[in-house]
């Protein structure tokens, strides 16, 4: 495909002087802006070719150029033939070489991080929970564009609102094209000429406000959600950035967490533990009860299913493990004594006597 007239693209004719070039620049791109004309992509397609075309022709060394060999190339020529400097990099590096200037425009906001406690049952279930937060907001006065009320920003002409400047320089394999942030517009590709007062031209202040987030059931202490666009928003008019929020399980006294799994702690005194027994156990959001077995010895344990935490990336729940602590009374009155030493002695078990023992020891104390 042919290089097109570049003096055409601009509606001028070659003897244009630099004034005359630039307004009919001005004129062109203030036509088919984006801005001006959205969701067109042959607008877009037009602008873009009158850039590039003022671009070469407003710099009299590549316009001179131009002027002799009917492209942008150097005076000494293109070493490897008539195809542009884009072909001379894709035959080298696979298509890296120069890519077109692309619209930068705002930059989404920061990241921000805060912390949340929860209790175990949030943890198990999930829960929507409020918190309060101070982060960039846009600014509703100017609603993020930065400007005075009444008023827009106007195109960079440095950058012709693209955010970006090209520069050009000569190289042995023919001409190198960088793009660097504009410096005029710092990137944005547009002036603000009447900051809003509110803001003063960034488009947000920072603000209080109270954010609602689903905590997902399952989730373990030390556990980050991040979250999407919820966090500080960008200058003069940028996406939000993301927000992420640690979440600290509170510890619960009834409740050991190992992965999914709940651990509990029951106790059941000696008589229980040798006759058996019926005992209540609490669970995460209720009771439930379990048969003590007779005999049943320290640390046995028993195991309620899908009485624990629900299993984050899917269906179902942990078990609950009752643990049976054993309590041997440190305190016995004269009745309970007597018939501990009647079972004794029907078991044929030897136990202290008065005159030694714990027992004699305890009723000495007493005197």
């Amino acid at each position: 495909m042919a290089n097109p007239d570049l003096y055409k693209v601009l509606e001028v004719d070659a003897s244009v002087s630099p004034e005359d070039l630039k307004k009919s620049y001005r004129r062109l791109a203030r036509q088919y802006h984006p801005d001006a004309n959205p969701g067109d992509p042959a607008a877009e397609a037009r602008f873009k070719e009158v850039s590039q075309a003022y671009e070469i022709l407003s710099d009299p060394e590549r316009r001179a150029n131009y002027d002799r060999f009917g492209s942008d190339v150097g005076a000494g020529g293109n070493p490897f033939g008539a195809g542009s400097v884009q072909d001379i990099f894709d035959m080298f590096f696979g298509g890296m070489g120069q890519r077109p200037a692309q619209r930068r425009g705002p930059q989404p906001g920061p990241d921000a991080e805060l912390s949340v406690d929860i209790t175990l049952d949030e943890a198990a279930f999930g829960a929507t929970h409020e918190i309060n937060v101070t982060l960039a907001q846009r600014c509703t006065t100017c609603d993020g564009s930065g400007c005075a009320p009444g008023t827009s920003p106007v195109t960079c002409v440095e950058c012709a609102g693209l955010g970006e400047v090209r520069r050009v320089r000569n190289s042995i394999l023919g001409q190198m094209v960088t793009s660097m942030p504009c410096s005029r517009c710092n990137g944005m590709g547009s002036r603000i000429e009447s900051p809003c007062p509110q803001c003063r031209g960034e488009g947000r202040k920072n603000a209080s406000s109270t954010l609602t987030i689903q905590i997902p059931a399952g989730v373990e202490d030390g556990s980050t959600m991040r979250l999407a666009d919820r966090g500080p928003a960008g200058v003069r008019g940028g996406a939000n950035g993301r927000l992420f929020v640690h979440l600290h399980v509170e510890p619960d006294s009834r409740f050991e967490r190992h992965g999914d799994d709940l651990h509990h702690e029951a106790h059941v005194s000696f008589t229980q533990a040798a006759l058996g027994a019926t005992i209540e156990v609490p669970t995460l959001r209720a009771t439930t009860t379990i048969d003590v077995v007779p005999g049943s010895a320290n640390a046995t344990v028993h195991r309620i299913k899908h009485e624990g935490v629900e299993h984050l990336h899917g269906r179902g729940r942990g078990d609950l493990f009752v643990h049976l602590v054993v309590d041997v009374p440190t305190e016995l009155d004269d009745t309970s004594r007597e018939l501990l030493r009647q079972l004794a002695e029907h078991r044929g078990e030897m136990v202290s006597e008065d005159t030694g023992g714990l027992f004699s020891r305890r009723r000495g104390a007493k005197r």
